[in-house]
C-alpha cells in the first residue's frame, strides 16, 4: 500500500455472519470510503498547491540573472538581423534575436513560467517558427531536491522567461504555453516586489507542509484502524459469498417462504446437521422448525473420505490417481505403510534417512511460518511433511537392514564370519597364500569360519569389504524385489475381495477373485516359495539351481535329465501349478459373461415369453438387437480385463525390479561420493590437509544433499508412486467417482 501500513493478522471469529452483517459492513465500507475520498481529495489539492508554490519559488530564485541580463540589454545597442547564440552559464542557454535596427529604446515585456523538461525542445522550436527569433528566451533546469522528489515524483521541469515587445505577441506566447501545458506565473518587475513575493511564497509553503503532515497523520490513523479489521472483514465477506452461493443452489417452495435444499451428507453426520439446523433456526428467530428427510435417488453419491493432518497427504496421492467410486475401498490406509516402505527399499541408507527425518521434523515444527510464505514449493513440502517423515524413518529401517550408512557398515553385533580359522592348522591358508593371491574366498565348510548363526539384524558387515559384494547384493535385492512385488500385488487382489463382499457382488468372488488368486499363486506365489526355500536349505554353489532357469523351464514344460531340482516331486508340482494357471484363463474370460447372458435370457423369457411365441417368425425386435449388442460389449470388456490381468501379472512383477535397480544405484552413488570426495581428504596428513578436509567435506555434504537426497529421493518417490498407481491399485481400485465438496469455511 502507498501508506506502508501493515495489515494485522487478526484471528477470525468463530461465529458465522448473519444477514444483517451485510448491511452493517456495507454501511461501514461506505463511510470509510467517503472519508478516505475526502481526505485523499484534500491531500491531492494541498499537494498540488505546494508544487505550484515550489515552482514559483524556483522561478523567483532562478530568474534574477535573467532580469539582470534583460536590464543590461535595454542599455546596449540593438543587435543585427542575424541570430546570435550565447551561453550564460553551465545550465542556462541564451538565445536572443531582434527583428531590425531601431533608433529608440526597446519596451520589452516578459512571460515567465514552468514547463516539463522533455517538452522544452519542441516548445522552443515552435516559438522560433512563429516569431522568427523576435524574442529573448532564457531557461534553466529546476534542481531536484529530496522534498521535491517526494512531492512531485521523478518529473523534471524547467523554468523559462521570454522577453518580447508588444502585448499582442505576449498573448500569442501565452496561447502557445497553454498548448504545451506550461504553467505561467506572474512575476513582479521590481526587485523589492520579487523579494516580498518570495517571502510570502515561503511562508505559504511552510503552512502547507504543516497541513499536509497533519492530513497524512490523520489518514494514517484512519487506515491503521481499518487495517486492524481488514482480515475480519475479508473473512466475513468470503463466508457470506460462500453462503449465498450455496443458497442460490436451493429451491423456494410455492409459498415463497421456505427454502428446499437437496444435499449430499455423510450418514454419520445427519444428527449434527439436524442440530445445526435447529440451532440456526433458534438464533435467527424463525417460527418454522427445520425438517430433515432422507430421500431415495438414482444418482451416484460423491465419495467422502475423512482425513486429518496426518492422512491428508496420503489421501491426496490417491485422489491424484482418481477419486474412488462410491462405497469402494480406500487404498489410503494401506498406502500409509506401503508407500514409504517401497520408497525406503529404493532409498535404503540410514544416514540419508536420518537427514530426511530431521528435515521432516523441522517442517512439522515450522509449519505455521512456512504457510505464511505463500510459495508453491513450501506448500508442497508442508502438505507432504508427514509423508517425508515416514519415508525418512522407513529409510533408516531399510538402511539398517542393508547395513548401509553413507556407504559404510556397522559392526554392532559382531560378524558371523571369521578369517583366522582359514589358516593352518585348521584351514588351508598359509602366510604365503596371502602374498600369492589378490582375492581369497572364505569357505563356510571349514570349522569356525562361519558360526552357523546369521547376523542378528540385517546384512553381515563382512560383505562391505568383500570383493563379490556387488554380486551378492544383486542377487539378494533382486529376489527381495520379486517377493515384495508379488506380495504387494496379492494384497491388491485380496482387497478386491473386500470390495465384492461390501458391494454384494458374490458372483464376482467365485468368477473373478478366486481365479485371479489361483492364477497368481500358481505362478508367482510358487516363485516366492522357490526363493524362500532356496534360502532356507544348504547347498553348494555349484549344486544350486538357478531360480530364473527353474521358472522358465516350468513355464516351457522343459524338463531335461541334467536339470537340477530343489526338492523331490518338484516336476509334478510345477506341471500341476502351470495347468491350474492355464485353466483359470478361460474361467476369467468366459464364466462371468456367460452367467450374465444366461441371467438376461432367463429374464427376457419371463417378460417377453408370450410375445416371442406369437412373433417368432418376424425376425429380431429392436430390444433383442440391443440385448445382443450389450452382451457383445460384456464379452469384449471381460476379454480386455482378462488379457490385462494375465499379462499384467508378468509385466507388473518385472516392474517391481525397479526396487532392486534403484537401490543398487543409490548405494553405488553413495559409495562413489565417499571414495572420490571424502576419503581423499581423510588420507591427507599435512597442514594443508585439514583445510582440504573441510573443503572436501563441504563438497561431500552439498553433493549428498543435491544428488542423493533431492534427485535420488525424487526419483524413488516417483517410482514408488507408479508402483502404487499401476501395479497395486489397478487390482481393485476403479477411481471413477467424484469428490464430496461441502460448504467449508476452512477451505476459504
Amino acid at each position: 500500500m502507498k501508506s506502508n501500513i501493515v495489515i494485522a493478522a487478526t484471528k477470525e471469529k468463530e461465529m458465522v455472519p448473519c444477514a444483517r452483517d451485510v448491511l452493517e459492513l456495507e454501511s461501514t465500507f461506505e463511510k470509510l470510503e467517503q472519508e478516505l475520498r475526502e481526505i485523499n481529495c484534500n491531500h491531492d489539492t494541498l499537494r498540488q498547491n505546494l508544487i505550484e508554490l515550489m515552482d514559483i519559488d524556483s522561478l523567483l530564485r532562478m530568474t534574477e540573472d535573467f532580469f539582470e541580463e534583460a536590464e543590461s540589454l535595454l542599455c546596449s545597442e540593438p543587435p543585427s538581423e542575424d541570430s546570435v547564440y550565447m551561453t550564460v552559464s553551465s545550465f542556462i542557454t541564451c538565445r536572443r534575436v531582434s527583428s531590425s535596427s531601431t533608433s529608440g529604446p526597446l519596451n520589452l515585456g516578459f512571460v515567465a513560467g514552468v514547463i516539463k523538461q522533455d517538452r522544452f525542445p519542441a516548445f522552443e522550436k515552435v516559438l522560433w517558427r512563429l516569431f522568427h527569433g523576435n524574442f529573448v528566451l532564457r531557461h534553466a533546469e529546476i534542481q531536484t531536491t529530496e522534498e521535491l522528489q517526494v512531492v512531485r515524483g521523478s518529473v523534471k521541469k524547467d523554468v523559462f522567461i521570454i522577453f518580447v515587445q508588444g502585448e499582442h505577441v505576449r498573448e500569442k506566447i501565452r496561447k502557445v504555453c497553454e498548448g504545451f501545458h506550461a504553467s505561467l506565473y506572474s512575476c513582479p518587475k521590481s526587485l523589492y516586489e520579487r523579494k516580498k513575493m518570495s517571502n510570502n511564497v515561503k511562508s505559504r509553503m511552510e503552512d502547507l507542509r504543516m497541513i499536509l503532515r497533519r492530513t497524512e497523520e490523520y489518514r494514517g490513523g484512519v487506515l491503521t484502524r481499518a487495517a486492524d479489521h481488514v482480515q475480519e472483514w475479508s473473512s466475513k465477506v468470503k463466508k457470506m459469498k460462500a453462503i449465498y452461493y450455496t443458497l442460490n443452489l436451493c429451491n423456494i417452495d410455492i409459498t415463497q417462504k421456505l427454502i428446499v435444499a437437496e444435499i449430499w451428507c455423510p450418514v454419520s453426520d445427519l444428527p449434527l446437521v439436524q442440530s445445526a439446523l435447529i440451532m440456526g433456526s433458534e438464533q435467527s428467530g424463525s417460527s418454522v422448525t427445520p425438517v430433515l428427510n432422507r430421500i431415495q435417488t438414482q444418482q451416484t453419491p460423491p465419495t467422502f473420505n475423512r482425513t486429518n493432518t496426518f492422512t491428508v497427504g496420503f489421501q491426496a496421492i490417491i485422489d491424484a490417481y482418481g477419486v474412488g467410486t462410491y462405497q469402494e475401498i480406500n487404498p489410503a490406509p494401506y498406502t500409509i505403510v506401503t508407500f514409504p516402505f517401497l520408497f525406503a527399499v529404493m532409498f535404503g541408507d540410514c544416514g540419508h534417512g536420518l537427514v530426511m527425518t530431521l528435515f521432516a521434523v523441522w517442517l512439522i515444527t515450522q509449519t505455521e511460518c512456512l504457510r505464511k510464505m505463500k510459495n508453491e514449493i513450501t506448500d508442497v513440502l508442508v502438505g507432504g511433511r508427514y509423508i517425508i517423515l515416514l519415508m525418512g524413518m522407513f529409510s533408516i529401517y531399510t538402511g539398517l537392514i542393508y547395513n548401509d550408512c553413507f556407504s559404510k557398515s556397522f559392526n554392532i553385533f559382531g560378524s558371523s564370519w571369521r578369517v583366522r580359522p582359514m589358516f593352518s592348522p585348521h584351514g588351508p591358508w598359509q602366510n604365503k597364500t596371502l602374498h600369492d593371491n589378490h582375492h581369497l574366498q572364505l569357505d563356510p565348510t571349514v570349522s569356525g569360519v562361519y558360526s552357523g548363526r546369521p547376523y542378528v539384524f540385517g546384512i553381515d558387515p563382512v560383505w562391505n569389504i568383500a570383493s563379490n559384494k556387488l554380486s551378492f547384493l544383486n542377487s539378494f535385492k533382486m529376489k527381495m524385489s520379486v517377493i515384495l512385488g508379488v506380495s504387494h500385488m496379492l494384497l491388491g487382489v485380496t482387497l478386491s475381495l473386500v470390495n465384492f463382499v461390501h458391494l454384494g457382488k458374490f458372483q464376482d468372488i467365485l468368477l473373478q477373485f478366486v481365479p485371479q488368486l489361483i492364477f497368481m499363486l500358481s505362478l508367482f506365489g510358487y516363485l516366492i516359495f522357490l526363493i524362500l526355500y532356496k534360502w532356507c536349505i544348504t547347498l553348494r554353489s555349484e549344486m544350486a539351481p538357478s531360480i530364473l532357469l527353474l521358472f522358465i523351464n516350468m513355464m516351457m514344460f522343459d524338463y531335461q535329465p541334467e536339470h537340477k531340482f530343489l526338492y523331490r516331486g518338484q516336476k509334478a508340482v510345477q506341471i500341476f501349478l502351470v495347468v491350474m494357471a492355464v485353466l483359470m484363463v478361460p474361467v476369467l474370460l468366459l464364466a462371468k459373461p456367460l452367467l450374465i447372458y444366461r441371467t438376461r435370457m432367463k429374464a427376457r423369457h419371463q417378460v417377453f415369453g408370450n410375445n416371442d411365441q406369437h412373433g417368432s417368425d418376424k425376425g429380431f425386435s429392436s430390444h433383442q438387437k440391443d440385448e445382443m449388442v450389450s452382451i457383445g460389449d460384456v464379452f469384449v470388456n471381460q476379454a480386455i480385463h482378462t488379457i490385462e490381468f494375465c499379462l499384467g501379472c508378468i509385466s507388473n512383477t518385472a516392474s517391481y525390479l525397479r526396487l532392486w535397480a534403484l537401490s543398487l544405484a543409490h548405494a553405488e552413488l553413495s559409495e562413489v561420493l565417499w571414495r572420490m570426495v571424502l576419503q581423499v581428504g581423510l588420507k591427507l596428513s599435512s597442514g594443508v590437509g585439514s583445510l582440504m578436509l573441510v573443503l572436501q567435506f563441504a563438497a561431500f555434504a552439498v553433493l549428498t544433499v543435491t544428488i542423493l537426497l533431492i534427485m535420488e529421493g525424487l526419483s524413488a518417490f516417483l517410482h514408488a508412486l507408479r508402483l502404487h498407481w499401476v501395479e497395486f491399485q489397478n487390482k481393485f481400485y476403479e477411481g471413477s467417482g467424484y469428490k464430496f465438496t461441502p460448504l467449508s469455511f476452512d477451505s476459504l
